[in-house]
């Protein structure tokens, strides 16, 4: 069953974290047993802590969504073992209607890859050689369905000239008799002779086997089959390993994890009609056609907390987006087809996801309802931000009395902690970074939630330091990084660029790369919008 993937976006917060873990939980719970909550980034110290709080780890890291071989419908025949026969091998290419098979080793590695031209050529040259070398005893006695007469210990292999033993042919045996495989019949004094002569291998067909034979054996080896003497000679050169005649070099291989636009490419240079596939411990899962590549399965997608192209998952032109669950502005993501779309004017993600599961009749367990309502008051800080709205609140309070806890605990494990020593600054600068492209302006926009700004300001030098080299590193326009201090209600902002900017966008003269900005607690409502007009 193809896994759905529900992920946010880049840089997640808690809300895009949880939307994700809860969305994949409702729609699990309605019996949809393949969707699995995914993240794109590394999770920052708040959520990591709220997580761990609620008793829930972190989803899946999902770096790309491009399409690999493990999403293709290719094909999957018997890889056999280099050691099979020929005869088998022949007889599997028959049954499953193909052209070529992988052949493995022992611990299910390649070998090789056999192909039907592979057998029809090796037939054509014994035949036309009229001798085998080195077939393997116990091939022999397998594809001839034939019991040992006459042994010789020593001897595992054979080689020679494949001679039916018919009478106007006997005299012939006289000049290579070491290295003769006869083929006999109900012919008593044929098979004397070829005794005498000490013949490599001696195979009886349908005939009772007298007992002298065995007694004068010596050095020839005697098998008895059920078969008559001229498909037994047909079927003496199946008794060959595959190993002998597949092709092993030059052999281009793909794995699972392989996409297939790199695997494309390899095609083109290469005239080979099947390629093996193998898995991450190098053993063969299947073979691989470029027929399989015209239409391929694409990995699903649920997208929350986002629907714009620079937030979303690598890849994401190559995945079918099945749903949009999000709180912000429509942006610039297409669809092949349509799709169920909810995006709403609250808050938080989470509010949305919350009033879905009492639309199914669901409810969330006690965990997983603290795990949400904690996501709506990070995201709405404590119901300060502006883009928090009544629904928002009522929400939080719902899920908070089935998590049987209070928002006072749950904004506690917010916020009293956001800014850690052991964490590096440009660590806490980045972990919130968002990048936002209007007009010919490319340009991050980081936010930092805490109840406690001063020890941020008291590094604001380091701090502005930090923006400036990943100015230069993202090409950005300009850096804006967010301060938000919940028990001020308000936002220091440090920017590096031209001070126009600020002062165009917000009506305030800044100092020193830095401006404080009462009542100002959300990004998407307060800051983008002012910049968004600024070259509107």
């Amino acid at each position: 069953m193809n896994e759905i993937y529900v992920t946010g976006h880049k840089n997640p917060d808690t809300d895009s974290v949880v939307a994700a873990i809860a969305y994949a939980s409702l729609r699990n719970a309605l019996g949809d047993r393949n969707y699995v909550a995914a993240r794109q980034d590394h999770v920052n110290d708040d959520t990591k802590r709220v997580l761990k709080f609620f008793g829930f780890e972190q989803p899946m890291r999902l770096r790309d969504v491009r399409t690999q071989i493990s999403d293709l419908d290719f094909d999957t025949p018997p890889a056999l073992n280099s050691t099979v026969t020929m005869d088998r091998a022949w007889d599997t290419i028959q049954e499953q209607g193909i052209e070529n098979l992988p052949v493995i080793n022992e611990d299910g590695t390649l070998y090789g890859m056999l192909s039907a031209a592979n057998i029809t050529g090796y037939n054509m040259q014994a035949i036309e050689s009229g001798r085998v070398d080195s077939i393997p005893i116990f091939n022999l006695l397998s594809v001839l369905e034939g019991r040992m007469v006459a042994e010789v210990p020593e001897k595992s292999v054979i080689s020679g000239e494949i001679v039916i033993a018919l009478p106007q042919e006997m005299e012939s045996l006289l000049f290579n008799t070491s290295q003769s495989i006869v083929i006999c019949g109900s012919q008593p004094e044929m098979i004397r002779r070829a005794l005498d002569m000490d013949v490599e291998c001696l195979i009886i067909c349908q005939s009772e086997i007298k007992p002298e034979w065995i007694t004068d054996a010596g050095q020839t080896i005697i098998i008895a089959t059920p078969f008559d003497a001229r498909y037994t000679a047909s079927q003496i050169i199946q008794a060959m390993p595959i190993s002998r005649h597949c092709r092993t070099q030059g052999i281009t291989c793909f794995h699972l994890t392989d996409y297939i636009d790199d695997v494309r490419d390899k095609m083109y240079e290469s005239r080979n009609a099947t390629y093996p596939v193998l898995d991450e411990n190098e053993k063969v899962v299947g073979t691989l056609s470029r027929y399989h590549l015209l239409r391929p399965r694409r990995k699903q997608v649920v997208l929350v907390d986002h629907n714009e192209m620079t937030q979303s998952v690598p890849g994401l032109q190559q995945a079918e987006i099945l749903e949009i669950i999000d709180h912000h502005r429509l942006a610039d993501i297409q669809t092949r087809q349509p799709i169920r779309v909810r995006n709403e004017p609250v808050g938080s993600t989470n509010t949305i996801i919350a009033e879905m599961f009492q639309q199914h009749g669901v409810l969330p367990s006690s965990k997983l309802a603290g795990l949400m309502a904690a996501a709506i008051l990070s995201d709405t800080v404590m119901f300060k931000s502006p883009t928090c709205t009544k629904r928002d609140i009522a929400m939080a309070e719902r899920l908070a009395r089935i998590g049987n806890i209070t928002l006072d605990e749950i904004g506690h494990q917010l916020f009293s902690s956001s800014y850690h020593e052991e964490s590096s600054l440009k660590d806490i600068a980045v972990r919130d970074l968002k990048e936002f492209y209007m007009a010919d302006q490319k340009f991050g926009v980081g936010q930092i939630t805490s109840y406690d700004s001063e020890s941020l300001m008291e590094r604001k030098d380091e701090l502005l330091e930090i923006m400036s080299e990943i100015e230069k590193e993202r090409g950005y326009s300009f850096i804006l990084l967010m301060v938000t201090d919940v028990l001020l209600g308000g936002t220091y902002l440090l920017f590096q660029g031209p001070d126009d900017i600020i002062r165009n966008a917000f009506q305030v003269e800044p100092k020193d790369h830095m401006v404080f900005l009462p009542g100002v607690m959300s990004r998407k409502k307060q800051i983008i919008p002012m910049l968004t007009d600024l070259w509107g």
